[in-house]
């Protein structure tokens, strides 16, 4: 009961100091994309700052994360696995669904950081439609930063890997990092309880550039899986 109580506290101060930090660096933000980073990274070292105290979950990032332009293939499974990969990257920009863009404070700053918006329910027309936006976005530098599932995935479950990663990996030729995830765990995709433990996000060895798409998707879903499912074990779930 004492734990919920902290997670419900937890949410509200969290989603309070969203608009809070957007318009306090909004002078800087709108014309300056490092004013946008560090409004973003700020607001998310203060979530895993009052996470850890408020209710028990330490944030911890592993492997190397890319410094110079990559394709990043992560596993969903919570909002904090996009605030830890994003904190972790010098320069991250997302592929996301369309709806974000209507979010207010959010999807300001995501256009600002050139984040990429794909109308999930038209499948062809919104690869090629995102391949353009990519390609379009090129000339500013960064790692570009994709859900290879789609969604946000609960701990345990098997969804397919879309092809679209596929695409950008092709299309980009460049090397794509993979990133295995365990935050599900303790941060629920759905639902209030945050449970105490040690969330990770960790960056697998790049796979280098120029691999047939089936050869990338396959080594990208075998890694990916492996690990989240060893991290998983480590936080105490049992995904099989």
């Amino acid at each position: 009961m004492i734990q919920y109580i902290r997670s419900v506290l937890f949410i509200v101060q969290m989603y309070l100091m969203m608009p809070l930090i957007g318009l306090a660096f909004a002078p800087w933000a709108l014309f300056s994309r490092r004013g946008a980073y560090a409004c973003c990274k700020t607001y998310s070292r203060y979530v895993f700052w009052t996470a850890r105290w408020m209710v028990g979950i330490r944030c911890e990032v592993r492997g190397a994360p890319p410094t110079a332009e990559a394709l990043v293939a992560a596993k969903h499974q919570s909002f904090l696995d996009i605030l830890m990969i994003f904190t972790a990257l010098p320069a991250g920009k997302f592929i996301m669904k369309k709806e974000i863009l209507w979010t207010p404070i959010v999807g300001q700053y995501a256009r600002l950081l050139n984040c990429v918006a794909v109308d999930r329910g038209k499948r062809g027309a919104a690869i090629e439609k995102m391949v353009r936006d990519v390609k379009a976005g090129l000339s500013a530098p960064g790692q570009l930063i994709i859900y290879s599932q789609g969604t946000r995935t609960a701990p345990g479950a098997k969804l397919p890997y879309k092809v679209g990663t596929g695409i950008l990996y092709q299309q980009m030729g460049q090397p794509c990092y993979p990133v295995a995830t365990n935050v599900g765990v303790l941060w629920p995709r759905r639902g209030i309880l945050r449970k105490p433990g040690v969330a990770v996000i960790e960056f697998l060895p790049p796979i280098p550039a120029g691999q047939p798409r089936d050869v990338f998707m396959k080594t990208l879903e075998t890694q990916v899986e492996a690990r989240s499912d060893a991290l998983m074990q480590e936080a105490g779930f049992d995904p099989s």
